[in-house]
């Protein structure tokens, strides 16, 4: 293993990366070396569940992006955080598993052409590494498999009136988000394991490890993929140039380079390399290799609003927590139990529903939470309240993720574009007439619901748009940036089989293959990307 020449190289051990090192490893001959920018996942709040509070803006654990300043927000900038340790963003994100709706599948094999992209194909993809502790095993759900989706392990009564309050207002409860269609309301079910987090490092890397054909190296900068002229034209990658130690290194691989290195890094590394927007390449002296328009573009993300609603008489975190002794008690119930508030996802209960009545299905989704707090890092509020945020899961607004620089170590420019477009003003201010309408239910009621944000004074489309922009946020999405699709699409950056168009022995694998968002959180939908696209590697499709 200590020969320069593999027959994979695997760029970025996250979400996709590390179970493309288990599956393409699993023959224990084909030579793969996986590489992180990271360190190793042994930081301890990565495993505990509340742990992404620090794991998140902490440079141990964070790339630390940062947006430019965005006008839909109002000209704010926003935390854009993505996984910098083995399991990448799995190691820091909100732990939800959520497959999407079947549509979305459907529309990316319209879009591609590849029918191995519909729903009904996508499943045994999703089942086939899937142990699902909640659901029986079959068509729909796996057992067994790498990747562990169990119940939360606590339950909040002012969580289970709103689930109420959602049902009175029209709303059908939901036992299962996973089934093809995710409309309903109902608890998020989460990758944990017995009360500490899952990730895909644990789920699929460690494994592997033992395999004396699989390597992984951490703490590696990426710095340009090594791309050689074909006598026909066109290209094709042999390796990677990378910067480890301070020593620089050239890699080769004999079968297939692929970045899995997400919806920020991926583009990133494409336009270092040659590969992407003639006229940006050019502006930071890079000689272009292959005019590619689209790394880079389509950038999609959920934005979600955060409506705080003030209660009374309710057991909430902020209450709980607002002393030394409560946090003591918490501290001491995941200690003996491996329950209570620090077993707790970010999010605790889901809703899908429609922003307006003539929406073909669900396009907002809901993450209630049992707490509050002026924004994202910041001390919880000292009353009880219930914090319902609430996305738009089908953005028209279109961003970009473009490099500042040449130097590979220099962050590239985040512009999402947020509520650039009349239809996600108009679905911002949707979405909170609809959370204003389940607070109003009769089994919210008994707490005396006082809306906090954005406040009830706020009535008329503009004014809830221009409040929209004040508070939303991320919620950790970002897709698209190296879209699949035809050849005949200006914009795609892959094939159907997630090749790099004009260059040979190149894919990519992560969520930025994706030509639009999914229905809902996009981890599990990026491990399913990987498990197809394994087979293919594996069968050189």
């Amino acid at each position: 293993m200590d020969a320069p020449l593999y027959d994979y190289l695997i760029v970025g051990a996250g979400t996709a990366g590390c179970l493309l090192a288990n599956r393409l490893s699993a023959d224990g001959k084909t030579r793969v070396l996986l590489l992180e920018a990271g360190g190793p996942d042994t930081y301890p709040w990565i495993h505990i569940p509340v742990g992404y509070l620090y794991c998140i803006d902490n440079p141990r654990t964070d790339w630390r992006f940062r947006t430019e300043p965005d006008a839909g927000l109002n000209g704010r900038q926003l935390i854009y955080p993505r996984g910098k340790t083995l399991g990448g963003c799995s190691s820091i994100n909100g732990m939800i598993y959520m497959r999407g709706q079947a549509r979305d599948y459907d529309a990316w094999a319209a879009a591609t052409g590849e029918p191995a992209w519909g729903w009904q194909q996508a499943l045994p993809d999703f089942v086939r590494h899937e142990d699902n502790a909640l659901h029986e095993p079959g068509a729909h759900h796996g057992r067994g498999g790498e990747w562990r989706v169990e119940r939360q392990r606590l339950r909040w009564d002012v969580l289970d009136a709103f689930a109420e309050a959602a049902v009175q207002a029209g709303i059908p409860a939901s036992s299962d988000f996973n089934r093809g269609s995710n409309e309903g309301v109902g608890y998020f079910e989460v990758n944990q394991k017995r009360g500490w987090r899952w990730n895909t490092s644990k789920a699929f890397l460690r494994p592997a490890r033992g395999r004396a054909n699989l390597q992984v190296l951490t703490g590696v900068t990426v710095e340009r993929l090594e791309l050689a002229p074909l006598d026909g034209g066109g290209w094709r990658c042999t390796g990677v140039q990378l910067l480890q130690g301070g020593q620089r290194r050239t890699i080769q691989a004999a079968r297939e380079v692929i970045l899995s290195a997400g919806a920020i890094g991926t583009p990133q590394i494409l336009q270092l390399s040659g590969l992407g927007p003639g006229a940006l390449l050019q502006q930071h002296g890079i000689a272009v290799k292959h005019d590619l328009p689209g790394v880079g573009a389509n950038l999609q993300d959920h934005l979600q609003i955060r409506a705080v609603f003030k209660v009374q008489g309710a057991k909430t975190l902020n209450t709980l927590a607002n002393s030394l002794i409560g946090k003591a008690r918490i501290g001491l119930e995941y200690a003996l139990t491996r329950s209570g508030p620090m077993s707790m996802a970010p999010s605790q209960l889901g809703i899908f529903t429609k922003s307006r009545p003539d929406k073909p299905g669900p396009d907002i989704q809901f993450h209630v939470q049992p707490l509050s707090l002026p924004a994202f890092g910041q001390p919880l509020h000292a009353f009880p309240a219930v914090t319902a945020s609430v996305c738009n899961l089908e953005p028209t607004s279109r961003g970009t993720v473009h490099i500042a620089s040449a130097d590979a170590r220099a962050a590239p420019k985040i512009a999402p574009n947020y509520l650039s477009t009349a239809e996600d003003r108009g679905v911002a201010a949707d979405s909170l007439r609809v959370a204003r309408r389940i607070a109003q239910q009769p089994a919210f009621a008994k707490y005396a619901p006082e809306e906090f944000k954005p406040g009830v004074q706020y009535q008329a489309d503009d004014e809830l748009a221009r409040l929209a922009g004040d508070i939303a946020t991320t919620i950790f999405h970002p897709v698209g940036t190296a879209k699949m699709g035809r050849a005949s699409d200006a914009l795609a950056v892959v094939d159907p089989h997630l090749r790099v168009h004009g260059v040979q022995g190149l894919r990519v694998v992560d969520a930025s293959v994706m030509p639009t968002i999914t229905h809902g959180n996009t981890n599990s939908p990026t491990l399913m990307i990987a498990e197809k696209a394994a087979r293919w590697i594996v069968a050189g499709a």
